[in-house]
């Protein structure tokens, strides 16, 4: 349904049943806490059996009821089972929350095409695997909402990160296309979360074929903003939400200078390239797990991202994004 139309979610948060993919670590870890801190009925999914007990421990720990439940979502069969089990734990779903991702760095062909495949599986198909696991239940109790765990990447295509760009879109599509069947369920909402650059393990999950450390691109925010801006559409769901002022500036870039941002980001690799620390080539997390990193934070920055920097880091960007603008008139 469109926003237009949408209503509060009159269930509150400690009595909603909540299943978490990728709740290992990032984003979906710091969704788990900030659920539990209202006591949610929760079910974590990930890979990784032994840092997903953790977080169930953590969780009900904070007066939560967590079920962990081992899962990979590029798999259709293990997402069904998932459902299954977070209905027997919880008696129902409110909400379904896709966070699970992973991601891959280098030249298009150097990169293994089973590995692009595999991206592509976990980020766009694992989503379209959980609808389809979860609508059933809530097209029977007419109620229910799914967060999609997008980026600034479905705005604009990172280059030398193709099957990312390819997930990423196809995400923002499959949430738009769906949204727009469901219009006869005024209370099934599709959700989708937009957040800028995040301080999270992703850079050191991800597959790198680049042969350089990867980071983040600064300002860096903390995953523990988006977990709220999740938990908020659980009870005032949205079609989509913007995270972090850098994010708009993303998005800004993309309906002025169609195409510019993509070069800048190849001519910004490519020198940092030559620059930047060597690091293995590896395939990270990509077919499986590397059992490392499992924390919210990927300690990416030490610095607060304040009012005062984000304006200032505005302000420097849009200046910067008009005289591309000029430059790309003159050059038409």
């Amino acid at each position: 349904m469109s926003s237009f139309f949408k209503k509060t979610n009159k269930i509150p948060l400690n009595q909603q049943v909540v299943v978490i993919t990728g709740a290992s670590s990032g984003v979906g870890r710091a969704t788990a806490l900030e659920f539990a801190r209202y006591r949610s009925t929760i079910i974590l999914a990930s890979r990784q059996e032994e840092a997903l007990q953790e977080v169930a421990d953590i969780c009900n720990h904070l007066g939560a009821k967590a079920l962990a439940v081992p899962t990979d979502v590029s798999d259709a069969a293990s997402v069904q089972k998932l459902a299954e089990a977070s209905v027997t734990f919880g008696g129902k779903i409110d909400t379904w929350v896709n966070v699970a991702g992973v991601a891959i760095m280098g030249e298009f062909n150097a990169v293994p095409l089973a590995e692009h495949e595999q991206v592509i599986r976990t980020n766009l198909l694992g989503y379209i695997y959980g609808a389809y696991a979860v609508l059933p239940y809530f097209k029977q109790q007419k109620s229910g909402t799914i967060i999609n765990m997008n980026s600034v990447g479905g705005w604009v295509a990172s280059p030398y990160a193709v099957a990312y760009s390819v997930s990423k879109f196809g995400a923002k599509g499959y949430s738009k296309a769906l949204r727009g069947e469901l219009y006869r369920f005024p209370d099934i909402h599709i959700c989708d979360v937009f957040p800028a650059f995040l301080d999270t393990p992703g850079c050191k999950h991800a597959g790198n074929y680049i042969g350089k450390v990867l980071k983040p691109v600064p300002p860096v925010y903390p995953a523990t903003r988006v977990a709220s801006a999740i938990v908020k559409l659980a009870v005032h769901p949205q079609d989509s939400v913007v995270v972090g002022a850098m994010a708009y500036l993303v998005k800004l870039s993309n309906v002025f200078l169609p195409g510019l941002a993509e070069w800048g980001i190849a001519k910004g690799l490519e020198t940092y390239l030559k620059v930047g620390d060597d690091a293995s080539v590896t395939s990270g997390n990509i077919l499986h797990p590397t059992g490392t990193y499992n924390q919210i934070s990927g300690s990416f920055t030490q610095k607060t991202v304040t009012q005062k920097r984000v304006n200032k880091t505005l302000g420097v960007a849009g200046a910067a994004l008009a005289l591309l603008f000029v430059v790309n008139k003159i050059r038409k």
